[in-house]
């Protein structure tokens, strides 16, 4: 798994720290890009780290069987079954079924009855022990079919620094612009980047969480099997040893993932240069960068292969409320009317435009924003049509 190099530091007086930080600023490298083409590393990586991106990408890419653990209960046999539009890496478009109850202001993932996600296929080892898949749960408040984000990009997604995206909230909307973006956090309370409802902090988590919730394979951050519907299942169900995938497994998945370039925007041909401009101009007038950020840099302290690297993203990676057009399932962190603003970077190569597939086109999704978005929405709705389609062309070169 990447680190960051270590070392030893001698102090030094003050005054020379602050001359050693003006002269770094002044000569400091322009930040290095962390675009590729769909599926590919990021660019400039020394042949080791090649090679573990090459030996991720394979595991990512297996199928498993019940012998190495899959199940009892799950949805898809390999990682790449949901990740593999336009490349293995990408986005989905099998639907995952997730339920939560919404209460008194409080978000239950009905733990009791399974937990939110809901694995609808059985192992052979489980129906010839009298089981099936799992149903909806009857307490659900919600139920929203989800298909799975593209992973590009994750991994400097993970290095933007924490101040950077704090920097961005306004929970209380002080500014008044009716913009309220709100940190995301896990129960522990670490700042929740990863997720459409801000759900996971690190990488890790956010795979270790989905191959325990979409193959039923245990790690050892989820060393037991899921109940199925609350039930825990049979013990001849379930013949392979527990943790099913080891550390060196999620170490590979980790840094394949990790190592992920992000796609950058087309090259929109000289026909078309000057309207997508244009519109990049409409995007920022009608106040969409006030959730989606153009740009973020990783931090200097990252592992040195994602140091200082320019991340083109277009979203703040904060919650916001979107109104009911929005509603779905909620988090730890998200009421169903929120979610974590959409990064737009490769917006061009997904399948399909928004993850719960309610929106077929660029305007279908615009047209649901509301909330928080409502300003922008006016602004969209009066511009002309020559404003408009300019604005369109901008989105579809990302």
């Amino acid at each position: 798994m990447l680190k960051p190099r270590g070392g030893s530091v001698r102090p030094t007086h003050p005054g020379v720290r602050f001359l050693g930080v003006l002269l770094l600023a002044a000569c400091a490298p322009p930040p290095l890009p962390s675009h590729g083409a769909p599926g590919q590393p990021l660019p400039g990586l020394p042949p080791d780290l090649l090679a573990r991106f090459d030996a991720g990408r394979a595991l990512f890419d297996i199928e498993v069987g019940e012998a190495a653990g899959l199940g009892p209960t799950f949805n898809q046999r390999r990682c790449s079954s949901c990740h593999d539009v336009p490349t293995l890496g990408g986005g989905g478009v099998e639907p995952i079924l997730k339920s939560t109850r919404w209460v008194d202001g409080r978000c239950d993932p009905l733990v009791h009855q399974g937990g939110d996600n809901i694995q609808t296929r059985a192992t052979a080892a489980l129906q010839a022990a009298g089981g099936r898949g799992e149903t909806r749960p009857d307490d659900a408040t919600h139920t929203t079919d989800l298909t799975a984000p593209a992973l590009y990009g994750l991994g400097v997604v993970e290095a933007i620094p924490e101040s950077a995206i704090l920097a961005g909230a306004d929970p209380d909307d002080a500014d008044h612009d009716g913009i309220s973006g709100r940190v995301g956090r896990t129960s522990d309370g670490a700042l929740a980047r990863f997720g459409r409802k801000a759900t996971h902090a690190t990488l890790r988590s956010f795979i270790e969480e989905a191959l325990l919730q979409e193959m039923g394979l245990t790690t050892p951050a989820h060393p037991r099997e899921l109940t199925i519907n609350g039930t825990p299942p049979p013990p001849e169900a379930d013949p392979a040893p527990d943790p099913e995938y080891g550390p060196a497994q999620i170490d590979l998945l980790e840094d394949y993932v990790r190592l992920l370039a992000l796609p950058g925007p087309g090259e929109p041909g000289p026909e078309r240069a000057a309207s997508v401009e244009r519109g990049r101009d409409v995007f920022e007038a009608v106040g969409c960068t006030g959730c989606h950020t153009p740009h973020f840099t990783t931090s200097d302290s990252a592992p040195p292969p994602l140091q200082r690297r320019e991340v083109a993203l277009y979203s703040d990676l904060l919650l916001h409320d979107l109104g009911p057009g929005w509603a779905g399932i909620c988090s730890d962190s998200a009421a169903p009317t929120e979610v974590r603003t959409a990064p737009l970077a490769g917006l061009r190569h997904r399948p399909i435009l928004s993850l719960d597939g309610r929106s077929p086109t660029l305007e279908d999704v615009i047209a649901r924003h509301g909330g928080e978005a409502a300003a922008s929405i006016r602004a969209y709705d009066a511009l002309g049509s020559d404003a408009r389609n300019a604005l369109l062309s901008f989105l579809r070169s990302l």
